[in-house]
């Protein structure tokens, strides 16, 4: 018999192909490596830029389809290993670009890319090739950066859950029964996992932020008009911002500065440049709390039952920021509700904006979102939000028009707010809520106030919940206020220090995934009662396995095994049961969570047998694992 506690089962996506000429060195450590220091290490001669694609390559060979099965990535470039090859030739040569030189990065399957298909997580496009690189695609190679591979995310960006046609679900690598937010959770997850230095993501209602914040990130939506979306499948023209994550703000503005700017092919970034610095890592200047005035928006603070410990972490971030010398000081957007209420556009502007993009990619396989739905080629979970563009009114409706109008307003009354309270920004939180469990819908977010007033929003984690799981806030500033954000931010990750690497994807041993650990717990309970388990414990997915076979008869007879956590060095309460009276032998699967991995690797998880003679236990045995 076996009993398993806590495990969900999703299909995965097919195995990208890793090259096997792709071999790491083993000085080409990667695991949460910044992209200044990959450099240091590039520039130094320690590592080559063909060391750390290999590297990142045997990251995701290890932990994207197995171990934690995180199915982040769509497909891997075929030719990275050869591009990063000429990219050490050129440093050779010639010197580096600049700080992205021969640095790999990762852009969500929503952006062109001419030497990669590009599906949007879309069966129906899985063979669309562009003719050309989106152009912040084109702008990362152009500083140097190698475009490792194309990320996971929500079907057409349509959702913030990460699940399409194309690969299925993605997982959270804080928590792989959990989801990565949406809709850039396959850039959120492999940025977390340190499958790349860094990643670009799309932002039409959160789906950059969100990630950021499920996965213990900082990303940006910049102010409207400051990035180009061309090349980048589109789902609202009026909201979409496309731009980066990354694991600390230095990267953040690395990766911006070879991003942002004029773009003659995307109008609303007209007069872009203008307002954009020689170096946005000039604004990370120490101690930029000092001094700052910061309005708390209590309105989004709304505490759901399920985010009483995001509280605690919110309420000890503003603290921590007070004492760093910030003015927090609490605010209020008259009629916020109101304005942020039916906010979104994509309804009226979706089906038509991508049969546009559709239209200027001639042999695409489909000509419109009519064309994948009658085809029945989109996702179970989406079919009502796929079908619903098809007969909703478009931008001609009175209801657009009306929506158009609140964001003025809404707009009106941020900026006066900004104005008003001599405000560097407003903070908040970015979710409301934890990650939500594979299978079930996404909790509510605060991304809208961004969406409608065009502003920029960066969110930065906050910290964990006592079992793990990140909380993100968020910086929402005046427009091009992107300098001073990113200030702030910094400052934040240099006081709170709040990232932390996941459990599941950690440093390679050998070039491959840590090894099972093992433990064996003899018990006796007194005459003839006796059990003995064997544990297996997988330290990239913390599942806890264990065969217990028992023996005993008459009052020896066992009642039941049970796996406890001790407390203050004495008897503690149980986690499971894995084996009830009557039954001899029995297999169990537990899922552990940060607080059982922590009493786990601390030997406070025990297990007990329990007789008819003695029903309060007897033979208790301390779990302690070892290495294959």
């Amino acid at each position: 018999m076996k009993r398993s506690h806590g495990v969900a089962l999703a299909m995965a996506a097919m195995t990208p192909a890793v090259p096997a000429a792709a071999q790491p060195s083993r000085s080409s450590e990667v695991t949460e490596a910044s992209i200044p220091e990959l450099q240091a290490a590039l520039a130094s001669g320690k590592v080559t830029s063909r060391q750390l694609v290999a590297a990142y390559l045997a990251r995701i060979a290890a932990f994207d389809q197995t171990g934690p099965a995180l199915n982040s990535i769509v497909t891997l470039n075929p030719a990275a290993l050869a591009q990063a090859d000429a990219l050490d030739k050129e440093r050779a040569t010639k010197g580096p670009r600049g700080p992205l030189h021969g640095i790999p990065v990762l852009v969500k399957d929503n952006f062109d890319t001419s030497d990669m298909p590009t599906s949007g997580g879309a069966l129906a496009l899985a063979t669309l090739r562009p003719a050309q690189d989106a152009y912040q695609v084109a702008r990362l190679r152009a500083a140097g950066a190698i475009i490792l591979g194309k990320t996971a995310m929500h079907e057409l960006a349509a959702g913030t859950t990460t699940i399409s046609s194309l690969t299925g679900q993605s997982r959270n690598p804080y928590d792989p029964q959990r989801s990565p937010g949406g809709s850039s959770g396959g850039t959120g997850a492999a940025v977390a996992a340190s499958f790349a230095a860094a990643g670009m993501g799309s932002d039409t209602c959160g789906s950059i932020r969100i990630p950021a914040a499920y996965q213990n990130l900082f990303g940006l939506r910049t102010t409207r008009g400051l990035a180009s979306r061309t090349g980048v499948i589109p789902l609202s023209d009026t909201q979409d911002v496309a731009g980066p994550l990354a694991r600390s703000v230095a990267d953040l503005a690395i990766m911006l500065d070879a991003t942002v700017g004029n773009d003659p092919r995307d109008a609303i970034t007209a007069g872009a440049g203008a307002h954009v610095p020689k170096s946005y890592a000039d604004a990370l200047q120490p101690g930029s709390l000092k001094g700052a005035r910061i309005g708390v928006l209590r309105s989004l603070f709304a505490i759901w039952p399920d985010d009483l410990d995001g509280k605690l972490v919110y309420d000890a971030a503003i603290a921590a920021m007070r004492g760093a010398g910030a003015e927090l000081v609490e605010v209020a957007i008259p009629g916020l509700d109101e304005l942020l209420t039916d906010a979104s556009a994509s309804k009226f502007e979706f089906a038509e904006d991508l049969r546009r993009y559709l239209a200027a990619h001639p042999g695409a396989p489909v000509n419109s979102l009519a064309d994948i739905v009658s085809a029945g080629l989109h996702h179970d979970q989406l079919d009502k939000r796929l079908r619903d563009p098809l007969t909703d009114p478009d931008r001609n409706s009175p209801g657009y028009q009306l929506l158009l109008a609140k964001r003025v307003v809404a707009r009106a009354a941020t900026d006066a707010l900004l104005a008003k309270e001599k405000l560097d920004a407003l903070l908040y939180p970015t979710a409301l809520g934890r990650p939500p469990v594979i299978g079930a819908e996404n909790i509510a977010s605060n991304c809208r106030l961004s969406v409608v007033t065009g502003l920029p929003a960066l969110a930065m984690p906050a910290g964990f919940t006592p079992r793990g799981l990140p909380v993100g806030l968020e910086l929402l500033g005046p427009a091009f206020a992107e300098p001073r954000l990113l200030a702030l931010a910094n400052a934040w990750e240099q006081l709170a220090k709040p990232r932390q690497p996941p459990f599941s994807t950690p440093a390679l041993v050998g070039g491959k995934a840590p090894a099972p650990q093992q433990a064996v717990a003899n018990l006796a309970g007194g005459g003839t009662g006796r059990a003995t388990i064997r544990f297996t414990y997988e330290p990239t997915t913390a599942r806890l396995h264990a065969d217990v076979t028992v023996s005993g008869s008459g009052r020896q007879a066992p009642l039941a095994v049970a796996i406890h956590r001790s407390h203050e060095g004495g008897p503690g309460p149980i986690l499971v049961p894995i084996l009830l009276r009557g039954q001899k032998r029995v297999s169990a699967d537990l899922v552990l969570d940060a607080l059982a991995r922590a009493d786990l690797r601390a030997g406070k998880l025990y297990a007990a047998l329990y007789t008819e003679a003695l029903p309060l236990g007897t033979g208790r045995a301390v779990i302690e694992m070892k290495p294959q």
